[in-house]
């Protein structure tokens, strides 16, 4: 019996291999004609802060290794072409070789989009020459300072502290700063 409804599937893939199955996986499903049957094929990542040689960046870490999310319609021709794509070794929760797989509930896939930042927006700050914001975190931890330049581009402020008795300019990031309601 096929259940004709869109749910998600995880499968298993060759650790590192993630973002080459979800590749193979799509171009399969354009020359195979399954565009009706299998709909998003995702690696499960988040952003993460990184330092290296003293410069931050962004990088994408993947949350489950090993591991690549589909959207399909379970059929045998949709489950067979997942399962034979290249660097894919198998569903999860399938409990043998002839049984198909149990999908992902609901709220499980809504955990994983959130965690993911899919289907949300991220809060975006704004802020203004002259506005009095606050410093968190650090030994100028709690000091209130006047923002005088902004650059929203790279997320960075310039903002004037008043330390021992004059004003002294700091480069701070958005993150390292709170406004005062």
């Amino acid at each position: 019996m096929e259940n004709l409804e869109k749910q998600w599937f995880v499968i298993h893939t060759y650790s590192g291999y993630e973002n080459k199955v979800k590749n193979n996986l799509e171009s399969r499903v354009q020359t195979m004609g399954m565009e009706d049957k299998i709909f998003r094929v995702l690696v499960p990542t988040e952003e993460e802060m990184e330092v290296k040689n003293g410069k931050r960046k962004v990088v994408q870490r993947k949350v489950y290794p090993g591991y690549v999310m589909v959207e399909m319609i379970m059929t045998d021709d949709s489950w067979y072409v997942v399962r034979n794509t290249p660097g894919v070794t198998g569903f999860v929760g399938s409990s043998g070789s002839g049984s198909k797989p149990t999908p992902l509930l609901g709220d499980e896939v809504q955990s994983i989009m959130r965690q993911m930042g899919v289907g949300e927006s991220k809060a975006v700050l704004h802020f203004e020459v002259g506005e009095a914001v606050r410093l968190i975190g650090g030994a100028f931890a709690d000091m209130v300072g006047t923002v005088e330049e902004v650059h929203e581009m790279n997320q960075k402020l310039r903002v004037l502290v008043s330390m021992f008795g004059r004003e002294t300019p700091m480069e701070l990031d958005y993150a390292q700063v709170e406004k005062l309601s």
